[in-house]
């Protein structure tokens, strides 16, 4: 099982930015992404990546807003933030899966992190 640590979250004002991070560590997980559970909803994907960039996928809500990176040597995923909504707030986790098949189903992701809280005011 490989291990996931997400920091970055904090409370920002609509339109502002955020940076989140995840650190892996125990293993390699050929796709990461995230996904992001809000007060009384489920949880739902946020964007995701393979390997090696060649494939990327993000949620219609966040097109054109977040940008989803990583650092395979450094074996970091980075989700950039921006134009932040207050309907973005939510626990965002950071989410993983050995297979390199990009998937935006929460079934499909075996190695979660324990989340990080991003609230934006408006």
């Amino acid at each position: 099982q490989v291990q996931l640590v997400e920091s970055g979250g904090g409370l920002v004002q609509a339109g502002g930015s955020l940076r989140l991070s995840c650190a892996a560590s125990g293993g390699t997980l050929l796709v990461m992404g995230w996904f992001r559970q809000a007060p009384g909803k489920e949880r739902e994907f946020v964007a995701a990546m393979s390997w090696n960039g060649g494939t990327i996928r993000y949620a219609d809500s966040v097109k054109g807003r977040f940008t989803i990176s990583r650092d395979n040597a450094k074996k970091m995923l980075f989700l950039q933030m921006n134009i932040l909504k207050p309907e973005d707030t939510a626990i965002y986790y950071c989410a993983g899966r050995t297979r390199n098949i990009v998937a935006v189903t929460l079934s499909d992701y075996d190695n979660w992190g324990q989340g990080t809280q991003v609230t934006v005011s408006s």
